[in-house]
Parts: structure tokens; sequence; C-alpha cells
């Protein structure tokens, strides 16, 4: 997410958001560009068709086609920002939780178990930077800290990394129960947030997971095609060669 001051309005209007989708678009909209001129170039050297009072009523057809179009990108942006908003609730949950069980632990553990206080200390950030590569698909290796820990081992990075992560913390919080450091009472405490854990990384796989329906989806972007490719001959007869831009 990026952060910006949304109250500095000259400061948005200068600057351009780094993304790729320009570069990604820039071929189809040459190819766009070249099939705009062609359209013209038949129209205004060989067909006239200008000068048939019928034809003018494309202009018109597409205005309520633009009309219809602009309800179905509405309805797209809102389902986006929705998607966007709840991944933000839940990225905002995860970091209560993750503050929360570590100012538990911290409080439970004796004053010299400053080994299980380390574990934790790196462990529970893991679990968001795991989630976080987990969602986006990319692989990236993992470290407690700067000493090896025979429990990164265990971590098999094609399986499904929060799940094994989120198993090393209850484990080790287990281990501090056999070895009398916590009693039954105090993993208890800490077990909400252990399974606080899980929920959030559910339902933003949930989020992922589950994109805009296929129907929905595959009938915008043929309504987007049909009125792109339309869309010179009902320019084409008042802006002439303009209608390329």
């Amino acid at each position: 997410m990026r952060i910006y001051n949304p109250k500095k309005w000259f400061d948005i209007l200068f600057q351009f958001h780094k993304s790729d989708t320009l570069r990604r678009l820039s071929l189809l909209i040459v190819i766009i560009s070249l099939y705009t001129w062609f359209v013209a170039y038949i129209e205004l050297n060989y067909l006239n068709l200008s000068e048939h009072p019928s034809a003018k009523n494309i202009f018109n057809m597409h205005n309520l086609l633009g009309f219809a179009l602009s309800l179905l990108l509405v309805f797209r942006t809102n389902t986006a920002y929705d998607r966007w908003w709840e991944g933000r609730k839940l990225w905002g949950a995860l970091v209560n939780t993750s503050r929360n069980l570590a100012i538990k632990i911290n409080s439970l553990l004796p004053a010299d178990a400053e080994e299980d206080r380390t574990f934790f200390r790196n462990a529970i950030p893991m679990y968001a930077a795991v989630l976080k590569d987990h969602l986006q698909s990319e692989y990236t290796r993992y470290s407690l800290d700067e000493v090896e820990h025979p429990e990164l081992k265990m971590i098999d990075e094609s399986k499904h990394t929060p799940n094994q992560v989120a198993v090393l913390m209850s484990n080790r919080l287990v281990t501090l129960h056999k070895q009398g450091k916590i009693t039954g009472e105090q993993l208890l405490f800490v077990n909400d947030n252990m399974n606080a854990f899980t929920d959030i990384c559910g339902a933003c796989e949930r989020i992922k997971n589950t994109p805009i329906p296929y129907s929905y989806s595959a009938f915008i972007k043929k309504f987007i095609f049909i009125y792109v490719m339309t869309l010179p001959f009902g320019f084409v007869f008042s802006l002439g060669y303009l209608v390329i831009p």
C-alpha cells in the first residue's frame, strides 16, 4: 500500500505511480491506434458514410453503450475496493494479534528464558513475512535469527509455510508448558492469539482464491472489446483523423 498525503493536490497531480500497466498495455495501444487509423482512412477516402443521415445514429448508440459500460465499471471498481479494504483490515488484525501475542509471551516467560524470547521475537514477525509471500506465491528463505535454529529445517517451503510457522510456535508453547515454564491456564491464555493467525490466513486466502465471478468478468471483457472496436466508427464522422489519439 502506498502512503501519501491526500491533502496535497498538486503533488498528486504531477506524480506518476510506478506501475507496469502502461508497459504491458503499450503494444495493445499501438495496435488499437493502427486499427483506428485504418478505419478513419477507409471512411474518409472511400466509404464516406457520414453523408448518410442514418450513419450518424452510431454516435448516439455509443452514448448509450458508454452509459451501460460506466455502470459495469462502477460495480467492478466497488468490488475491487471492497476486496482491498477487507484485506487491509485483515492485515491490521494480524498486526494487533502479533503484538498481543508478543506482549503476553514476554510477560509469561521467566526472566532467564532469553532463548525462548529470542525465538518468539523472530518467529512472530516471520509469520507475517511468510504469509505475504505465500499469498504472492513467492519463494524466500527465512531464518529466525542470525543463529540457525533446528526448527528451520522443518519448514518445507513447497508446502503451506504459514501453517508450518504457526505449528512451530504452538510446539514451542507446548514444550514450555511441559518444562513448567508456563501453566495450563497461561497456555490457554495465548491460545486465542494462535488461533487468530490461522483465521486471518484463511480469510486472506479466501480473498485471493475468490475472483470476480467468471460470467461477469467474461461479459465485461467482451463488452469492452466490442465498445473499443466500434468506437472509431462513432467518432470518425466528426473528428476525422483526430479520432486516433
